[in-house]
């Protein structure tokens, strides 16, 4: 997909696609081409029953007295309400209302929103929607029909301050490449991506200017994590540790790292657990939270920011094997605290168990935030709409609300208390990895993962509802989503950047 910025001009062939605000007030653009047409816009709204609410649309095809293709009105709202959010959602309605578009689009971009947010602005987020909704992965696909394949190739936004406009769009462009890599990542299917062939795809960050390190079995055994490697003993495939490091930060400002971890299973099975069969192909995406990690070191190293973050991605598959992990199972984690495996498909949390332990003992970070698709009682509660935020730290987790918030990647929280950490003591370890209680399984999964954090400030995000959609968003197509990749870039733009 291309897409450029250029001072306005209404083209002569071609798409051309004009805001108007709502209660049908038309835009610069749109009046002129009305005139132009003697009215075919206006009438053709009317006929839409169109208004000029966000994200409508009205469509006018080969207009008389025009060489132009189609004229498209996109619904911008009201025009002192129209933010980045809103432009971005614009932008995606525009690429799912014209993908099957032959020939050349032009967007032309006027108004003023609010926070005095101006028509380049506008510009570099529509632009930055309509790449979010643009995401294919075609990869396996070859019988495809012409007419099924996506035709639009070329976008130009026309607004005055075209310049600002490209600036502006620059950093968007790199984050929109940390979404498509999780995007990339969590859709391949796992005889293509497991732990060796993910650490692959990953050490191509080196080119951005990222570190990366990849520990496996050995290494780990020598490091005494029990509770990753007994996750990976029934597979073939051999589990890693993947250390990522972007050194932003100015020489000058002498801080703490900031961290983020996720929880890298490329297939799960269950385990000797064994899940039911029904819906087991979800679990390719079972990586999702380290996924997630690798789009976000890829978007924060691709528009140079500066901060120093660490990434850590604990990656395993989880199969059943005559050498396989037994229910019953009692495990040495990093940390010498023992686990009591009572079920080997609640195994995210052995992998995390040592990835946060190493993390904060090897760059005793400023905070820690993991990701991982972890439970699914987290969807009974949440269904798929928000994510499961839980943290040790207020400020944090605010923190995080509001980046979710800013970037309509919600996220809720919910409550540690030590009676529900009570839940998860065991009569023979220090600990079991469920509860045999029933209930709040996502809390004690939580409470679980904060005994592995040594007293950092630390949140965990269960993203195991919004990890995948079944239906398209203005911004995210049917499929993986790299919820998340946004909302930490967020985090780190906000509060933690020099």
């Amino acid at each position: 997909m291309q897409i450029t910025f250029s001072e306005p001009k209404l083209p002569t062939s071609g798409t051309l696609v004009v805001g108007v605000f709502e209660e049908n007030v038309l835009t610069p653009a749109a009046k002129a081409a009305d005139n132009r047409l003697n009215g075919a816009l206006s009438r053709a709204m009317k006929a839409a029953d169109f208004t000029g609410k966000a994200r409508q649309t009205a469509e006018l095809l080969a207009p008389a007295g025009s060489k132009l293709d189609r004229i498209v009105a996109i619904g911008m709202g009201k025009a002192d309400a129209i933010d980045a959010l809103g432009a971005e959602k614009a932008g995606g309605t525009l690429y799912a209302k014209l993908s099957k578009a032959g020939g050349p689009v032009t967007v032309v971009v006027e108004g003023v929103g609010k926070a005095g947010m101006r028509a380049p602005e506008i510009a570099a987020h529509m632009a930055f929607g309509l790449r979010l909704r643009a995401y294919r992965f075609d990869k396996y696909r070859t019988t495809m029909k012409k007419e099924d394949k996506p035709r639009l190739k070329k976008v130009a936004f026309g607004v005055k301050g075209a310049a600002a406009a490209k600036r502006a769009y620059q950093p968007l462009a790199m984050i929109g490449d940390g979404v498509y890599f999780t995007r990339d990542l969590v859709s391949e299917p796992a005889n293509v991506l497991y732990p060796e062939s993910f650490a692959a795809e990953v050490k191509a960050l080196t080119k951005l200017g990222v570190k990366v390190e990849v520990l496996g079995e050995k290494q780990m055994e020598k490091l005494g994590m029990g509770s990753l490697l007994g996750v990976g003993l029934g597979s073939r495939r051999e589990s890693q540790l993947v250390v990522m490091q972007w050194n932003g930060a100015p020489k000058s400002k002498k801080s703490k790292p900031i961290a983020f971890v996720g929880k890298g299973v490329t297939f799960d099975t269950g385990g000797i657990s064994l899940k039911p069969g029904n819906g087991m192909w979800d679990m390719k995406w079972d990586m999702g939270g380290a996924g997630v990690v690798s789009g976000l070191m890829k978007a924060l190293a691709g528009r140079k920011a500066k901060v120093n973050v660490i990434g850590i991605l604990g990656l395993v598959e989880n199969m059943p094997d005559g050498n396989a992990q037994r229910p019953g199972d009692v495990v040495t984690s990093m940390s010498g605290q023992t686990i009591e495996v009572l079920n080997t498909d609640a195994e995210g949390r052995l992998v995390l168990a040592d990835a946060l332990w190493y993390t904060q003992d090897r760059f005793k970070p400023e905070f820690m935030v993991n990701l991982a698709t972890l439970t699914g009682a987290i969807i009974v509660a949440l269904g798929n709409v928000h994510g499961g935020l839980f943290s040790n730290d207020d400020e944090l987790a605010r923190r995080l609300e509001a980046a979710g918030k800013a970037v309509d990647e919600p996220i809720w929280r919910f409550p540690l208390h030590a009676e529900y950490d009570k839940a998860i003591d065991s009569p023979i370890a220090d600990m079991k990895n469920i509860s045999t209680a029933g209930g709040a399984g996502s809390i004690t999964a939580a409470q679980f993962l904060q005994r592995f954090v040594n007293k950092v400030p630390w949140a965990h995000l269960d993203i195991a509802g919004v990890t995948w959609s079944n239906k398209d968003k203005p911004t995210v197509p049917k499929g993986a989503t790299a919820f998340g990749v946004r909302l930490l870039e967020r985090l780190v733009a906000d509060h933690y950047e020099a």
